[in-house]
């Protein structure tokens, strides 16, 4: 063989060596020809597969290109929460007497401080109430107060993000944020008229139906229902109008209508009448008394008994929230956005001690993520539920925290929030019945035009491997956007590396 044709030889399997020690930057054929006749650009996608444990990833398709991440920006919130509280963290909400008891009535005021638990749903505030009545207290002369000086929040409206201020996934962050502030209006039609019921049902909330039964098939926004909501000091008047139509059965919608205090007070109310207990005011917003506020040592002594009461000057009762550990799967499995920022406000005041803000719990995340070698250039928060437009990172960021998680202390309680591909959370309906079933933990995410998914896969053969789809298109969240991360995950579930 001569000189020429040896060294041409060389130079091919050198060449060979190099790209077997290398990630593709292309996407798999199979996923190009789907994102081809979607219509979508392949410049518009960004892709991250890594086997865990490796140093290099088998797959990279724009890793690097900033994009919007939507609510996989919870993986990001709840690492971070999870390995800068642990999972055993716990919320308190205290309760005070801002007056003398006798013979179990308080003259004076009782006062709520809140401390931004996540999931003070209606069960948990129930357990909260009847502690206080447990304690001997059966009368309350004066108003409920509500401390909510635990948070520093800039000024913000529900309705800043897409104008739909009484959608639930806009709720704002709240110190007593009780049940989401969710009622839930059931609409039943007759002959001519519609019956609305309310869940819960507040006595402090006025609902005005003028809402009106019209011939005609099922269909329309909300079936034809207009809902707007009057607020004048401490009452809530929420007014129904529009034509339902006859063709409809029951219906039903999910909506925040309350200020959070009037909401508490109204659930309080409520709950207070079914234990037997009197209460003669209404409500407003205060501050705890100096003299009153409890150091962190005796708060954790309270839940230990009646000494721990009686050291404590005007503290009547103590509600610790279910552990961080469970609460961060209904964050991801669910993509609850209000609890996500309740998170990393809760992380930042205990990082920077209180008042929480938005900017301590930026601080504080970040911080936490260089800390596990994350790359933060460039990444831009914002709102930790991801539901921004301007928030920023990459699917190589992306890939590095799901790196960081799996070799992380609290590995399986962050592995097991996460979606499990065709049987819960937000990917239940996808991949039903499949091989891939089961065998996928991943956190998807939606905005207009943007599509996402990041998350853990188990292959057939037991590999598993680190898979971040970000699809920032025009139309993606209406299907495009899916059906490549599909295509994405069948090809690492399915491909042999």
């Amino acid at each position: 063989m001569n000189p020429i044709t040896l060294l041409h030889a060389a130079l091919i399997a050198a060449c060979m060596l190099l790209l077997a020690g290398t990630s593709r930057a292309d996407l798999p054929e199979s996923v190009a020809r789907i994102a081809t006749a979607l219509g979508v650009d392949h410049a518009d996608v960004s892709v991250w597969v890594q086997e865990l444990g490796a140093t290099e990833p088998l797959l990279a398709h724009l890793p690097d290109q900033l994009r919007t991440p939507a609510s996989t920006m919870k993986l990001v919130s709840t690492f971070a929460a999870l390995q800068g509280l642990g999972p055993a963290y716990r919320w308190q909400t205290e309760v005070y007497a801002l007056g003398p008891i006798d013979n179990g009535v308080l003259a004076g005021d009782l006062l709520l401080r809140g401390q931004g638990d996540p999931y003070l749903v209606s069960e948990e505030f129930w357990k909260l109430v009847q502690g206080i009545r447990q304690r001997g207290l059966a009368q309350i002369d004066g108003d409920l107060v509500f401390d909510s000086s635990y948070y520093q929040l800039p000024e913000e409206s529900p309705g800043d993000f897409d104008g739909q201020p009484d959608r639930v996934y806009n709720l704002l962050p709240h110190p007593l944020l009780v049940n989401f502030n969710a009622v839930r209006f059931e609409f039943e039609p007759s002959d001519r008229q519609v019956r609305v019921r309310t869940d819960p049902v507040l006595r402090n909330v006025e609902v005005h139906n003028r809402l009106r039964v019209q011939p005609g098939a099922c269909g329309g926004f909300q079936r034809g229902i207009a809902l707007n909501v009057l607020e004048p000091p401490n009452r809530d008047r929420v007014m129904l109008e529009g034509a339902f139509p006859s063709g409809c059965q029951r219906y039903a919608m999910t909506r925040s209508v309350l200020q959070p205090e009037s909401y508490a007070f109204g659930l309080f109310e409520k709950y207070w009448g079914q234990l037997g207990g009197d209460l003669r005011g209404g409500w407003r917003q205060g501050v705890l008394p100096p003299h009153l506020r409890l150091s962190h040592d005796l708060l954790e002594g309270v839940e230990n008994g009646g000494e721990s009461y009686a050291a404590a000057d005007g503290l009547l009762h103590v509600h610790h929230s279910r552990p961080l550990g469970e609460l961060v799967r209904m964050v991801n499995k669910y993509s609850n956005n209000v609890m996500t920022r309740h998170l990393e406000l809760t992380l930042g005041a205990e990082r920077f001690e209180p008042p929480a803000t938005p900017e301590k719990g930026r601080a504080a995340t970040l911080e936490l993520l260089r800390a596990h070698g994350i790359d933060t250039r460039n990444m831009v928060i914002d709102n930790p539920s991801g539901l921004s437009r301007t928030a920023r990172l990459s699917a190589r960021q992306l890939g590095q925290l799901l790196q960081a998680a799996w070799d992380a202390p609290y590995m399986p309680e962050f592995v097991s929030s996460l979606s499990l591909a065709g049987l819960d959370g937000t990917m239940r309906r996808r991949f039903q019945g499949s091989p891939e079933a089961g065998r996928m933990h991943l956190k998807t995410g939606t905005l207009d035009h943007v599509s996402a998914v990041a998350g853990y896969v188990q292959t057939p053969d037991n590999r598993r491997l680190v898979v971040v789809v970000l699809v920032n298109a025009e139309n993606a969240h209406r299907g495009p956007g899916e059906e490549i991360q599909d295509a994405v995950l069948t090809w690492v579930f399915r491909h042999t590396f």
